[in-house]
């Protein structure tokens, strides 16, 4: 690009301002690192001044801090937009330094205000009991990602970008998190971005050199190569390298306006002309490469440090048993001359507090990074437009997630002009069924499209890539600058963000616990194609396991439901779309299958989360024999089968049947808000008859959820067990035990009356097994008593 504004150098007073809040922010980082108590140092350095039990991390925060000064610049000067994602791990210090410098973390925290005693709390709370962590974590005003797991920064950065069109995210890529898969598939996500309706990213990587003991992969190989890598994956590398500070300042400054001004090109051109949009841009991102621990000590104990791995976690140590380390630390932290840097009272000098931006535009008040500041609810579309009308239960098929994809296509309607709603998923949207939404959107594509291509656009609002990782970063990165969405996957490779989950779920629970930290809206999964929906695929798809990963977490935050049919998908649905700061879990199956409840019964069925189904019981409301519970929809189609057999040869049984949509009803109330009281379960379970409860996933699940309640040893449940293969449908409940026949041979095992006197009925469900597994290895499917089977009520 060769028609972009010309570069003009900063005086040496603009160069002078930022080298002095670089050199405030180091020392700021330094002393949370040593928990220092002797904040502006007006005597020497002694033991009891510092904390033996070092935890903070040195390694990256001057790079970050140098980053951090050089953006406040340009904020300021060009009024810019920007926010700032820290990548690196512990780089909690150095964000907490430069946020304190801009004067929002006092503003937030009023007790560590600027002058000597707030440093010196700002200090002592640094990875301390009853202080703050060592990443960027919530508690870090102008943070949307901690960095206590690597990899998931620049997918972060795109989803904040996507669809603010006035955003800049710089995101800064540590070199080690550079290494990781989550973090190298998402550099693919500048193929995502619309220059002419979306933000910018500049992603900066900072290569320092070194991981905790070992050099990084990205700083070592040679700089045509690296060029190149950066150049197919479809950035204009700029670079800047060294470790002189003053040169580097300069340096600096240029590349980060030549970045600026290549962004601003870029969306000028896209904006102006829809005919720019024909071909992917090239977007900036910068190299920036400086020691490992720069202007730390050069060496300790005659070891390299600056500029090694040594510098990675905190340069000295030892300081009880060795004074010579003190006597560094004090040297290198006057190296600063923090004399220059902070008044008399100890708070900023005015030359640095003009440095930083006014206002929102800090950084570390932008309210693009506490979006529930600037969340907005949906405008839904009715239910019952899109209801699966019926007149009795079980008279009618349909594809659940199809009548929930027509929902959703409605939910992307109503908010275009919003431009607040997003779908991300690994190619599978059509695949589960959620293909309408593509009758108002196309798939975001910024690659060239073909004429043969369908549903790819260049304003698509659905987002699909192969990596879940991607997806699921894109999507935190939408929703924690005050958005909203959807990801829809299969249900077995949902394992793949386990741990994004959890980063997720314990980023929610830390700002439960922040006044300042505006709810946004839940993360909401859509997990289809599940297990008992995947005889093609076999035995690698199916592992219905992520319910338990998200029942780990605390009950404040975690959501999972297991509507049985398409009216009451969509009642969830509509749900969790109004809820915030959750994560809900939805498991839904795609397969064309019978339909239980009207709209208005789904909606009083799942506003109770579990409820008795009266039209399927035999008990007439009194006292039953045996209660047969069910959560999922393959589950409830097999015990209400099992249902209509009981019926039809025991008719006098007494059978209640209880369908649950909120697993989380199952626990204590005092353990969960949905959970329903010892009264309200017994009152469901009764106190003393067998239970035969048919499950969606793994059985022990349900044992961990009921396990205080009365009737606890009287549970039985059936669910997956880890058995499975390439199989028909039923065949994955018969071999799991789940299905309509191992079901009712389990009622007729576990009451007393019954042993003995129904003896042909247990023969004849034997016989059906034995039966079934004949007829599906000389047929290939199913027998026509199952596919046929309809409910009888």
């Amino acid at each position: 690009m060769t028609d972009r504004p010309s570069i003009n150098r900063l005086s040496a007073q603009e160069l002078h301002d930022i080298d002095a809040y670089w050199r405030a922010a180091n020392y700021l980082t330094i002393g949370q690192i040593y928990l220092l108590d002797n904040p502006l140092l007006r005597e020497p350095l002694r033991l009891e001044h510092v904390k033996p039990r070092l935890l903070g991390h040195w390694g990256t925060s001057p790079g970050l801090s140098f980053i951090y000064a050089h953006l406040n610049r340009v904020i300021r000067q060009r009024d810019a937009n920007v926010i700032y994602v820290c990548g690196p791990g512990h780089g909690g210090p150095a964000m907490v330094a430069n946020t304190y410098l801009e004067g929002s973390y006092s503003e937030i925290n009023p007790d560590v205000a600027t002058g000597e005693a707030g440093m010196k709390k700002l200090f002592r709370q640094f990875s301390f009991p009853g202080g703050i962590p060592s990443h960027a974590a919530p508690d870090v005003p102008g943070s949307i990602h901690e960095g206590g797991e690597l990899g998931y920064a620049l997918s972060h950065a795109y989803g904040a970008a996507f669809d603010n069109p006035d955003l800049i995210v710089a995101c800064v890529v540590g070199d080690g998190e550079a290494e990781t898969g989550p973090l190298a598939t998402s550099w693919h996500s500048n193929k995502f971005l619309n220059p002419a309706c979306d933000g910018a990213v500049l992603p900066i990587l900072h290569l320092n050199g070194y991981k905790i003991a070992n050099p990084t992969i990205l700083a070592r190989i040679p700089e045509d190569e690296l060029r190149a890598l950066f150049i197919g994956y479809g950035h204009e590398p700029l670079f800047v390298e060294g470790d002189d500070p003053a040169t580097m300042h300069e340096r600096m400054a240029v590349v980060l306006d030549d970045a600026f001004d290549r962004i601003r090109a870029i969306q000028d051109a896209a904006r102006s002309s829809a005919k720019s949009l024909q071909s992917r841009p090239k977007w900036p991102m910068i190299v920036l490469r400086t020691p490992k621990g720069w202007t730390g000590p050069k060496e300790v104990d005659g070891l390299k440090t600056e500029g090694f791995w040594r510098a990675h976690q905190v340069p000295l140590s030892g300081l009880a048993e060795n004074p010579a380390h003190l006597k560094m630390l004090e040297e290198w932290m006057r190296s600063y001359r923090p004399e220059e840097l902070f008044d008399a009272a100890g708070a900023p000098v005015a030359a640095i507090r003009a440095t930083a931006p006014e206002g929102e535009r800090r950084m570390s008040a932008n309210p693009h990074a506490n979006g529930g500041l600037l969340r907005r609810s949906l405008d839904l579309p009715s239910l019952a437009k899109h209801a699966i009308a019926m007149v009795r239960p079980g008279d009618v098929k349909a594809e659940s997630t199809r009548a929930m994809g027509a929902y959703l296509r409605d939910v992307m309607a109503l908010n275009q002009g919003a431009r607040n709603f997003r779908i991300v998923g690994p190619d599978e949207t059509a695949s589960n069924r959620l293909q309408d939404v593509f009758e108002v959107t196309e798939r975001a594509w910024m690659e060239k499209i073909l004429p043969e291509d369908v549903h790819l656009g260049r304003e698509g609002r659905v987002l699909e890539i192969l990596s879940e990782h991607t997806c699921q970063g894109w999507l935190e990165g939408y929703l924690l600058t005050g958005r909203h969405g959807f990801f829809s996957c299969y249900e077995a490779f949902t394992h793949i963000v386990d741990s994004m989950f959890n980063q997720h779920a314990k980023w929610l629970d830390a700002c439960r616990k922040l006044a300042w930290r505006r709810p946004v809206a839940s993360l909401n999964y859509l997990l289809s194609s599940h297990v008992w929906q995947q005889e093609h695929n076999g035995f690698s798809h199916q592992d219905p396991g992520f319910i338990d990963v998200a029942l780990n977490k605390k009950a404040d935050v975690v959501r999972v439901y297991l509507p049985a049919d398409a009216n009451s998908l969509l009642c969830v649905t509509d749900h969790v779309l109004q809820t915030w700061n959750r994560i809900n879990v939805i498991v839904a199956g795609k397969a064309n299958s019978w339909q239980w409840l009207s709209i208005d019964e789904a909606k009083v069925h799942c506003n109770a989360g579990i409820g008795i189904w009266g039209w399927a019981s035999t008990d007439g409301g009194a006292e039953p024999d045996v209660v047969m519970a069910c959560a999922g929809d393959v589950p409830t189609l097999e015990t209400l089968a099992a249902v209509q057999i009981l019926k039809r040869h025991i008719p006098d049984l007494k059978i209640r049947l209880v369908n649950i949509v909120d697993l989380m009803t199952l626990q204590p109330k005092e353990h969960h808000p949905h959970g329903l009281s010892d009264r309200e379960f017994d009152a469901l379970f009764t106190s003393d008859k067998p239970v035969i409860f048919a499950y969606h996933g793994y059985p022990w699940t349900i044992h961990r959820l009921t396990y205080r309640r009365t009737n606890h040893d009287n549970i039985h449940v059936r669910g997956y067990n880890e058995e499975g293969t390439t199989t028909t449908p039923f065949d994955m409940t018969v071999l799991n035990g789940l299905d309509r026949y191992h079901l009712v041979l389990g009622v007729l095992d576990r009451i007393p009356e019954l042993t003995g006197a129904h003896i042909q009925l247990k023969q004849a469900m034997e016989g059906k097994l034995i039966e079934h597994r004949a007829y599906i290895r000389e047929h290939g499917q199913d027998m026509p008593e199952i596919l046929g089977w309809k409910w009888e009520g």
